[in-house]
């Protein structure tokens, strides 16, 4: 996203604002068409620790996504003696690779859930070239990979993503549900690319990206699986805009939880972990 917005900002910059049109078309020339897509994206290829720097037990795993990219992930395994109450597959945010967002998940390890961690093509130790529609296809193949495993109960099945990943996970689930999954958690996501970039970078940022994959336009079709749109009211990178347009388009069963004063990485934290407390009371119930 960083990188996204100095580039919009150097050469969007060089034209008045009536002239953004012939901006976009220089950019274009430069980078091609759409190349904000591309410049989106914030990975890297290392991550700072493991869930083991925590005291939780996983496996390193590899599985493939749907046009062959290899994958990498980390199944981490309920507390000793917990009898899992389902299995989550975690869609981490843009920046960096899942060891930068343990934060996010750990919590959900130690209420008894088993979850999969892992990395879209181009970040971390997954193969391939970030691309939008490589990245939905990773969403929907990380689903399918775990419901392969023979120690995941392969219909108690839960997809939760936060930022980016909340937004391909809805595009993924959208354009096809993956049997056994329960309940569809979306956390700080964002309802349209093009509305993200132009919060970035004005109406040149607007023109830099395709609308491919929206989630605006893929989020009723998660119906009839329970959606929860989670959103801090005063989250800064995405405002919670965002999260009232995707209510809106979703059709039931949909619940919104709104956190006052929230932001956009730390609303699930404040006030004691109310939001955590509120996300898990939610699961329990969609997961009877």
């Amino acid at each position: 996203m960083r990188v996204f917005c100095l580039v919009v900002f150097l050469v969007g910059g060089l034209w008045a604002e009536e002239d953004k049109g012939r901006a976009v078309a220089f950019a274009e020339r430069i980078f091609g068409k759409n190349a904000g897509n591309q410049l989106f994206y914030y990975p890297t290829k290392t991550s700072p620790r493991t869930p083991a720097a925590y005291g939780y037990q996983f496996d390193d795993v590899t599985f493939q996504s749907g046009d062959g990219t290899k994958l990498n992930g980390w199944f981490i395994s309920t507390l000793p003696g917990v009898k899992p109450k389902g299995t989550i597959v975690f869609h981490h945010g843009n920046t960096g690779a899942m060891g930068y967002h343990l934060g996010f998940c750990l919590w959900m390890v130690k209420a008894g859930y088993q979850v999969l961690m892992y990395d879209y093509r181009g970040y971390g130790g997954s193969e391939g070239v970030v691309s939008r529609k490589g990245m939905v296809g990773d969403a929907r193949a990380a689903l399918k990979y775990v419901k392969s495993r023979k120690d995941v109960d392969g219909t108690r099945l839960v997809s939760y993503g936060h930022s980016l990943g909340a937004a391909k996970s809805v595009a993924a689930l959208g354009e096809e549900m993956v049997e056994g999954v329960r309940a569809v958690v979306s956390f700080a996501g964002f309802s349209s690319y093009k509305r993200i970039a132009k919060k970035m970078a004005g109406k040149f940022g607007h023109g830099f990206v395709s609308d491919d994959y929206e989630p605006k336009d893929y989020v009723a079709k998660i119906a009839p699986v329970p959606l929860l749109i989670v959103h801090g009211e005063s989250d800064a990178t995405v405002p919670v805009g965002h999260a009232e347009e995707l209510f809106g388009a979703a059709k039931k069963p949909k619940t919104l939880l709104r956190i006052p004063k929230g932001g956009h990485s730390g609303a699930l934290y404040q006030n004691q972990n109310e939001g955590r407390k509120k996300v898990l009371g939610w699961l329990e119930k969609v997961m009877k």
